[in-house]
């Protein structure tokens, strides 16, 4: 296997969450890649929009902006689940009895249990947040959403003015997965395009939601049985068993167990010892980390802990369920980088606990490969062998897309926006599904997904609040045009769609040709 270090051809930058709400998308910085700003942290990457909101190509001569849809990832939030806080607490606290932790070890200890403690009480006295603790947005997570919808008024102006809904019934769609921080996000976001744009607020609809569009990934053949007929939810039913089964390692085609081997295999790698071993040494003592390697000790997330807010009134107790478990060296350094690139947008919450001290910057690109070629095989392109598993179960969504452009097209202008809120198991292979560059090159099964050899990166593809953006314009005539945006940034659809290009070197594409391109 190649080395799993890629050269530092992304500049580690200190990232920057906190974007104005009017104007963050206009510096120079903001322009660029998400990797441009790398500290190697995933898909746990915070949301930066990719092009100035000055720099947008306008509508061709005789066409006007009419419609604007969207798909985009819920915010940055905490961790999941007790879980790689609790497993690693428990490693510390091990070796702190062994006497076995450096100076910069004994600070690990303390640093887990504030990001623990921010963890459980997580949301507690936010508007907006119903249930408290694991999983929830952070500050960063919010502001991302409010900052989007606020860019996404000032960018679309004519979709939300007064005069676009003086005397019409145009509808702003919103619908989310009916899972907590895609929910929280819808909210958010929509809280905030109505204060951006006041005279659109009464045309927000409640919120609905559609677990064939925005979580697709998970769909039962008990609760989400399809009742109606209706083709594409029964084709989109389907795929989600087969998908679940691929991911259970359970298919019988045995492509699931193909992959996680691979996963499997790039962690077993003795590149990537060497640098857990490299990591963990400035932390731990090198006999107790001959321990863990020998199987003498192991660590799991099996601790019971209660926490309570600041202000005392808020107290969460919570029992581990032993799943994640610590049994080498390269098991604790993969959960340390868990939490390492969780902490940034915990800033707030945390009290500014950094754990760049405990991952230096030379080491992260072993453990975010590791957290890539997961996210690859389970998510992403994976192998063309394998029939598109990992990416049929989002043709609803992609229908919908191009559904919503139809109603525009015939003249029913009784929609100026439908704004949807889901997940990375969801945007990862939507984004594949329409073959955006760098997002949707799948690796011969022969071989297995590297670095060297694919650009697939998570921090690109699926950021925290990731979007897909369609801005749909008409002339007179009904000549019906799109424009695709990726993180806020124009971008090509596939060179298979060329020919629907409306002219050359535009990012305007004919909505007949483009939907013939892709199959619907």
């Amino acid at each position: 296997m190649s080395s799993f270090v890629p050269s530092l051809r992304w500049a580690v930058l200190a990232a920057t969450f906190a974007l104005a709400a009017c104007g963050g998308g206009d510096s120079a910085s903001a322009s660029a890649s998400a990797s441009a700003s790398s500290g190697f942290y995933a898909t746990k990457t915070g949301y930066q929009p990719r092009q100035p909101l000055a720099s947008y190509e306008p509508p061709p001569a005789g066409f006007t902006k009419v419609y604007a849809e969207l798909v985009a990832r819920h915010g940055t939030r905490g961790l999941s689940s007790m879980k790689y806080d609790d497993a690693v607490l428990n490693l510390w606290t091990r070796a702190q009895a062994d006497g076995a932790l450096t100076p910069l070890g004994q600070k690990l200890g303390p640093d887990v249990q504030k990001i623990m403690q921010a963890n459980f009480v997580l949301g507690w006295g936010v508007a907006g947040i119903s249930t408290p603790g694991y999983g929830n947005l952070t500050q960063v997570g919010i502001a991302e959403h409010r900052q989007l919808a606020a860019r996404l008024a000032q960018r679309d102006p004519e979709l939300f003015t007064g005069q676009l809904f003086q005397g019409r019934a145009r509808a702003i769609e919103v619908l989310h997965s009916g899972q907590d921080r895609a929910v929280d996000s819808s909210q958010f976001f929509a809280a905030s395009l109505a204060a951006s744009a006041p005279a659109a607020a009464g045309a927000i609809a409640p919120a609905v939601v559609d677990r064939f569009q925005l979580y697709p990934h998970k769909l039962s053949t008990s609760t989400d049985a399809v009742t109606d007929g209706n083709p594409v939810r029964a084709a989109v039913l389907a795929a989600s068993q087969d998908y679940q089964r691929y991911a259970a390692a359970q298919d019988t085609a045995g492509f699931g167990a193909e992959a996680a081997a691979k996963v499997a295999a790039a962690r077993k790698a003795p590149e990537v010892r060497a640098h857990a071993r490299a990591v963990l040494e400035r932390l731990f003592s090198s006999a107790f980390l001959d321990k863990l390697d020998a199987g003498t000790y192991s660590f799991s997330n099996n601790g019971k802990r209660s926490f309570s807010s600041a202000d005392g009134r808020f107290t969460s107790t919570l029992a581990g369920d032993g799943k994640t478990k610590i049994q080498s060296s390269v098991d604790a350094a993969a959960l340390l980088y868990e939490l390492y690139i969780i902490a940034p947008g915990m800033k707030a919450e945390t009290g500014g606990v950094d754990f760049s001290p405990y991952m230096p910057i030379e080491h992260a690109p072993t453990f975010a490969y590791l957290q890539d070629i997961d996210d690859f095989y389970g998510k992403g392109p994976a192998a063309p062998e394998y029939g598109g598993v990992t990416t049929r179960f989002t043709q609803a969504l992609l229908k919908d897309f191009f559904d919503e452009v139809g109603r525009i097209a015939r003249g029913d202008m009784g929609h100026a926006a439908r704004l949807r809120f889901t997940h990375a198991e969801v945007m990862i292979p939507f984004i594949a599904r329409l073959g955006l560059r760098n997002a949707a090159t799948p690796v011969p099964r022969a071989a297995t997904y590297a670095y060297a050899n694919n650009p697939w990166r998570g921090e690109d593809v699926s950021p925290m609040a990731t979007n897909v953006q369609w801005d749909v314009v008409r002339d007179p005539w009904g000549v019906t045009l799109v424009k695709m945006l990726f993180n806020e940034q124009e971008v090509d659809f596939p060179a298979a769609c060329e020919s629907a290009r409306y002219a050359a070197g535009s990012r305007y594409y004919d909505y007949t040709g483009l939907r013939s391109c892709y199959g619907l």
